[in-house]
């Protein structure tokens, strides 16, 4: 039996924001053993800036706001539990006052990050 847990519990409220091209995010299982997945707390601001990323795919979950998501040229509408998964190279932001949940997989590396 280990004396490791097997488990990592965060609040996400409780962890001091990132700036980020979105606005700020709250990045929870930062943890070197973790390959992954992490999971953000994002708030998105006015002045979000489209970026994409080489290797890393993100899940985002719309927990409130309203708004719409700029995704290679598209526009998808975002309301509460809307859900859509960003692959590698697909340019995107966020636009509105929008709350999210973002799960990154493998875990977010900023040297993955490229603003367009």
């Amino acid at each position: 039996m280990t004396s490791e847990p097997r488990f990592a519990v965060a609040q996400l409220d409780d962890i001091p924001p990132t700036p980020c091209p979105c606005g700020q995010a709250r990045r929870a299982f930062k943890e070197p053993w973790n390959n992954l997945a992490t999971v953000h707390l994002t708030e998105i601001s006015a002045d979000s800036r489209a970026h994409y990323h080489k290797k890393m795919t993100e899940i985002y979950i719309v927990i409130e706001g309203e708004g719409h998501l700029e995704a290679d040229g598209r526009i998808i509408p975002l309301k509460p539990m809307t859900t859509v998964m960003i692959r590698p190279g697909c340019v995107h932001r966020a636009v509105g006052n929008l709350r999210l949940i973002i799960v990154p997989s493998p875990p977010f590396d900023p040297e993955d990050e490229f603003e367009v």
